[in-house]
């Protein structure tokens, strides 16, 4: 038989395989031809034609566990209808084979530095599945690679229903990009279960999303590569940092639900944008120079209900520069017992301290009930503008004395 012969052999049998699939709307991806002996190239085109096939009707393509992952190539378009599904639940400290020299399983081992691995489309779903940049640095600064995002949205069409669940990734630069360029907005895009360390500090990105987004119980750490030996070193954790970027970023959105959220060595922790408004509960933002920065374009409703975190405010190059809570533009933030505190830490460069408790500049009026304020190296733990207004019951300083003015006025 010819090459040109085996070739159309291969394609019929691939052909066939996923018509038989699609007949049960479930399918192991080994059974259309990727494989871990392949190259990244060509379990891209095989995956790529799987899931083109399938997306008519939708099912669920397999990434069934193989020993060291599937090498593949990015440019993958997830179609509509269409899910990802592998083995496991978030690893938050890596899986490992027999000899510990990498991850192993329901895992996309990735090379490509030119494009995003996956972009997804509307009614998509990806869960249980690892990725894996094996050529990225953990030692050097100087020989991080800025790979494109692991998973974007399509920027040519509108993406709604998209969950993206009980995932990790080791090694990533940039994680989740769901940034729209309108008109083409995202709605309803879930984040749930996912671990990772991204060496941008950008862990998930969101804008123009105008039907709550939820991002819940998701975990950033340098040390969840540790049971294949390698977790990030301190120089590498402080050129996080100096990125000044922040693990999650949303503007642009209606009524954002963001509950159980972890950040560990990077610049900050969360922004909220102009355009934004919702709720941030049940939070732990450790070793960042900015925990969280609130913004405000207007009074109507770009209000916050922030409620049970802790900020450990100490990493930067300036002390005056490091703030639990930063509060900027109009709006209302409402903080329920919220905790900063600080200290030292070996797994990079720390000040010790943070300046304050919160800094707001602008107009914006924000309300602390319960709130411990520890660590701070400034004469008060609150700094504001003449314009905004700060009402705090039952709050207490570094030296657990109760704040003496309530309500706090400028001037007052």
């Amino acid at each position: 038989m010819n090459r040109t012969h085996s070739c159309l052999l291969s394609f019929l049998l691939l052909f066939l395989s996923v018509l038989a699939a699609n007949a049960q709307g479930f399918l192991s991806v080994q059974a259309v031809g990727v494989r871990p002996g392949n190259t990244p190239q060509e379990n891209r085109r095989n995956l790529q034609a799987a899931i083109d096939s399938m997306s008519p009707r939708g099912g669920v393509l397999f990434l069934e566990p193989a020993e060291g992952g599937y090498p593949v190539e990015g440019g993958i378009r997830l179609r509509r209808n269409v899910t990802l599904l592998g083995a496991h639940g978030p690893t938050g400290r890596g899986t490992a084979l027999p000899d510990r020299s990498g991850p192993t399983g329901s895992l996309f081992v990735i090379t490509d530095r030119s494009q995003p691995f996956l972009t997804v489309e509307s009614a998509t779903q990806v869960r249980g599945i690892q990725f894996y940049y094996p050529e990225q640095a953990w030692t050097d600064p100087e020989a991080i690679i800025a790979y494109p995002p692991t998973i974007c949205m399509s920027q040519d069409e509108k993406v709604e229903g998209v969950t993206l669940s009980q995932l990790t990734f080791y090694g990533e630069y940039m994680t989740m990009d769901f940034r729209a360029a309108a008109p083409n907005i995202c709605e309803q895009i879930l984040f749930e279960h996912c671990y990772g360390y991204p060496l941008s500090g950008q862990f998930i990105a969101i804008d123009r999303c105008y039907d709550v987004p939820r991002i819940l119980h998701c975990h950033v750490n340098p040390a969840n590569m540790r049971e294949f030996g390698r977790s990030f070193r301190p120089a590498v954790i402080d050129s996080v940092v100096r990125r000044k970027t922040y693990t999650y970023w949303i503007d642009h959105t209606d009524n954002a639900v963001l509950m159980d959220l972890f950040t560990f060595g990077v610049y900050g922790g969360i922004y909220l944008g102009n355009e934004t408004y919702g709720q941030l509960t049940n939070f732990n933002f450790d070793c960042v120079s900015i925990g969280i920065h609130k913004t405000g374009s207007q009074w109507t409703n770009r209000n916050w209900q922030i409620a049970q975190g802790s900020i450990i405010a100490n990493a930067g190059e300036r002390l005056e520069d490091v703030h639990p809570i930063l509060i900027e533009g109009k709006g209302h933030t409402s903080l329920t017992n919220v905790e900063g505190f600080s200290g030292k830490n070996a797994a990079l460069t720390t000040l010790g301290a943070s300046w304050d408790f919160l800094t707001v500049n602008g107009s914006a009026t924000v309300s602390l009930i319960g709130c411990r304020m520890q660590g701070y190296k400034a004469e008060t733990p609150l700094h504001f503008t003449p314009e905004s207004k700060i009402q705090a019951i039952g709050c207490f300083d570094c030296n657990n004395q109760p704040l003496k003015v309530a309500p706090l006025y400028p001037g007052e």
